[in-house]
């Protein structure tokens, strides 16, 4: 038996958005009044790819969405579970053994369209009932709409994927993001006369739209800076196929190398395109600069 109380949300909680918020919202709110950790639980792989074997490219490395549960949602643990074991168990198992016994669950927060154990047999009505008999806590959240639209990471996955960054952001709640260690590059920026940071988006998560964005980056320490970021092949050097992600950081210098930083992407500015020359791109791109500026305001 784990000594250690929790109140734990399930799902798997792709993009972390404003569905995903209610439960998340609800966990902590039921850990304060029982002095309990609030705590996550999660899959490694996204269920459908598993069940259907149809690839479901993700919004977020399993990193970042329990970075946001953390950061946005004050969620102390994120437990990550090997899904093809889970999906082989009994449900009443997952939950008296499992959440229970191993993680000792005394309440379990759900959405309303959560299965669960073996072929999905076990279901919101399933866990209120199990949890009434252990003596758990249950709490089923209804689905969260916005201008008639269920919140959804599918819905959301569309949106990135169309590089509609602003009104991504009206449904999950934050900017989307990505979470990496910064590499080298080509040293274009250098060349240009602006250094810039090199990420990759991890293996199995989405890519959005080619083009520039209106980006924010945050540092280790904390602080941060706005910036023009490139998503695409860099068509005016590169005429590659290997996607890169370029962020020009305004108003900084500094070697960030090997560091890992935290780029919010805020508003789709232009798609990618090839220039003339180095001298028509740089142009461009001080434009982008300036039109950045803006975005956040003085």
């Amino acid at each position: 038996m784990n000594e250690r109380k929790r109140v734990i949300a399930l799902g798997f909680f792709d993009g972390v958005h404003k569905g995903h918020g209610a439960l998340l919202s609800r966990v902590r709110d039921r850990a304060e009044e029982l002095g309990a950790a609030p705590t996550a639980f999660t899959f490694d792989a996204h269920p459908s790819s598993r069940i259907t074997g149809a690839v479901t490219p993700l919004i977020n490395s399993a990193a970042d969405r329990a970075d946001l549960m953390r950061r946005l949602y004050g969620i102390q643990d994120v437990i990550v579970a090997h899904f093809d074991s889970m999906m082989r168990m009994d449900w009443r198992a997952f939950v008296a053994e499992y959440l229970v016994q191993e993680h000792g669950a005394v309440h379990v927060v759900a959405g309303h369209d959560f299965h669960f154990g073996y072929k999905g047999q076990g279901n919101p009505q399933r866990l209120e009932g199990l949890c009434r008999e252990l003596g758990v806590g249950c709490d089923i959240i209804p689905k969260v709409e916005r201008e008639g639209i269920t919140v959804s990471s599918t819905y959301i996955r569309t949106l990135i994927a169309q590089g509609e960054m602003e009104r991504a952001m009206e449904f999950l709640g934050h900017p989307h993001v990505l979470t990496d260690r910064v590499t080298h590059g080509k040293k274009l920026g250098t060349t240009l006369g602006f250094p810039t940071v090199n990420l990759r988006f991890p293996e199995g998560v989405l890519v959005p739209a080619h083009g520039v964005y209106v980006t924010r980056v945050w540092f280790g320490d904390g602080s941060s800076r706005p910036a023009v970021t490139n998503i695409g092949v860099r068509p005016t050097v590169d005429d590659g196929n290997r996607v890169n992600v370029e962020g020009y950081i305004l108003d900084f210098s500094g070697d960030l190398y090997g560091q890992t930083i935290r780029m919010e992407f805020y508003k789709k500015l232009r798609g990618e395109r090839k220039f003339p020359s180095l001298e028509a791109l740089r142009a461009e791109v001080m434009k982008n600069a300036e039109e950045t500026r803006k975005y956040f305001g003085p």
